[in-house]
């Protein structure tokens, strides 16, 4: 992105940035119209109340004269959580240029939409020479929801002045989200990471859609518009509108099913903030419950019925990719465990489910194994008996047997069942959402084409470098394009409520299913 490659290997992703500030602020104040751009107004939909202003959220950008909003249709939408699944939604999307007075509309009936409740507008400024691109600014908008009821579908419209969703002509336009139940109830979920652009990310978010999903996990490397992924402003392959394809790619699912994304390698974009997450903070609008919104803001929890899931940023702890390294002071950790021991101790959560960038347990050629995750995190996996971990980094679906204390406790045959609470903890690798494919150094080995392999040979990445293991959890291995499905059963108390997990090929062909098993609180 503009930072020489000697230079870049030595410094942190704060450091880049500060770099790549002092290189082009002056030209771009010299471009002459360089301003400070405020929010625009954020809303909140409170039934029966009146709309609340949102926080600003300020970004340098130059100054766009506006065109006529009858010729400005949104695209990208996005939905996501708030803090409470069950009553606060956020619906995110993107104008090509500038717009005024954004806004949306929410009701029970496609006929029967409220009144506009204003939106925020978050710009987002790349100058030329930061990356690929000539000067490129982005309008991201955001509308974040309150007040809603538990278990109902709404249908919206998103707009601004010169093109409102309510006309008649525009109905076409309106989009509809389903909060999360008050009460425990059967509910599907999704889940992969790596898409980026491509026709296989296409394909696999057209059977996403058909599972009908009540969220979709996004484990990081969201759009690749940085494809290097190391956390250097070296990297002169940068193009922010890489993102403006993703999210016009995605919408068909996203516009529907809360789009829940956490960071990885290659979402560190120098240009915007010390952390390197300044951009995604434009484009995403996540629950903001974590230890750190400064610099974790991919750091935060929900709950959907019976299943509490917790998004983390390995980022911090990545001993692979140093570029965050201890961007938290371990602040991280420890609220990660804080949320543990709230979460098993809860009336009515039965399942955890975590879901993260980089592999705690992987055998790809590529990246393998974290041994930072190993070292902070696996550790509480096992105290708190965390029920499924879900993984990407590596461009491939992999799955473990049980695993407690780097060893396996029980094998876990494709159909098997796993016991959290008394045998450990199942990894699962579904970094196969689109960007090019990896390797194993084993066979595959999937349903229908099972080659067991107990020693494959891997390698941990560690502070002082790769080390090399031979391992004997690598229980499935699928080199193609996939994601997964997961079922959730609540039971009565007493009984066994279950996680029924499948990965799923491009296909449409299953490739691997277990379950897992606790007794409901």
């Amino acid at each position: 992105m503009g930072v020489p490659d000697q230079l870049a290997d030595r410094m942190s992703m704060a450091e880049q940035h500060e770099y790549l500030r002092s290189r082009f602020s002056r030209r771009t104040m010299m471009r002459g119209g360089a301003v400070t751009l405020g929010a625009v107004v954020g809303g909140a939909f409170v039934p029966g109340a009146t709309a609340r202003a949102a926080v600003p959220t300020r970004s340098t950008a130059p100054s766009a004269q506006k065109v006529d909003g009858r010729l400005v249709a949104p695209f990208g939408r996005h939905l996501a959580y708030g803090n409470d699944a069950r009553t606060e939604m956020t619906v995110s999307w993107q104008v090509p240029v500038a717009v005024d007075k954004p806004f949306i509309r929410i009701g029970a009936h496609p006929w029967d939409l409220s009144h506009r409740i204003g939106a925020e507008i978050r710009t987002l400024y790349t100058p030329a020479g930061v990356g690929a691109s000539a000067d490129h600014t982005q309008y991201y908008v955001h509308a974040k929801l309150a007040g809603l009821k538990p278990g109902r579908t709404y249908y919206y419209g998103v707009g601004h002045a010169g093109f409102d969703p309510a006309e008649p002509h525009l109905l076409g336009t309106l989009g509809t989200f389903t909060t999360a139940p008050a009460h425990k109830a059967p509910f599907t979920f999704t889940a992969f990471g790596d898409q980026g652009v491509s026709y296989h990310g296409l394909a696999n978010d057209a059977l996403i859609l058909g599972q009908n999903p009540a969220f979709h996990l996004h484990a990081g490397d969201i759009a690749y518009a940085d494809p290097a992924g190391a956390g250097k402003t070296a990297d002169t392959g940068f193009d922010a509108r890489t993102w403006d394809q993703f999210l016009a790619q995605t919408e068909s699912v996203a516009k529907s099913v809360p789009w829940m994304v956490s960071y990885g390698n290659h979402d560190m974009e120098a240009w915007y903030s010390p952390n390197g997450y300044g951009g995604e903070e434009a484009r995403f609008t996540l629950p903001d419950n974590g230890p750190d919104k400064k610099n974790l803001p991919g750091v935060y929890s929900f709950v959907h019925g019976n299943t509490a899931v917790i998004s983390l940023d390995p980022n911090d702890v990545s001993f692979e990719i140093p570029a965050n390294l201890g961007i938290s002071g371990g602040t991280q950790t420890t609220w990660f465990e804080r949320q543990l021991k709230k979460y098993r101790a809860a009336k009515g959560i039965d399942f955890i489910v975590v879901f993260f960038h980089h592999c705690a347990y992987c055998t790809s050629t590529a990246h393998a194994s974290e041994g930072g995750v190993r070292q902070e995190w696996v550790p509480l996996f096992e105290k708190y008996q965390v029920d499924l971990v879900i993984n990407g980094h590596n461009h491939q679906y992999e799955r473990t047997d049980v695993i407690k204390g780097d060893k396996v406790t029980k094998k876990l045959p494709i159909g098997g069942t796993a016991y959290p609470e008394t045998e450990g903890v199942v990894y699962v690798t579904a970094g196969a959402a689109g960007r090019s494919l990896y390797a194993f150094t084993a066979p595959d080995s999937y349903e229908g084409h099972e080659h067991e392999a107990d020693a494959v040979a891997s390698f941990v990445n560690t502070k002082d470098g790769k080390v090399n293991e031979t391992v004997a959890w690598s229980r499935v291995r699928y080199l193609n394009y996939s994601f997964l499905r997961v079922d959730v059963t609540p039971a009565p108390r007493g009984h066994y409520t279950t996680l029924k997990v499948q990965g799923i090929a491009e296909t449409g062909d299953r490739i691997d299913h277990f379950t897992v098993a606790r007794r409901a609180k």
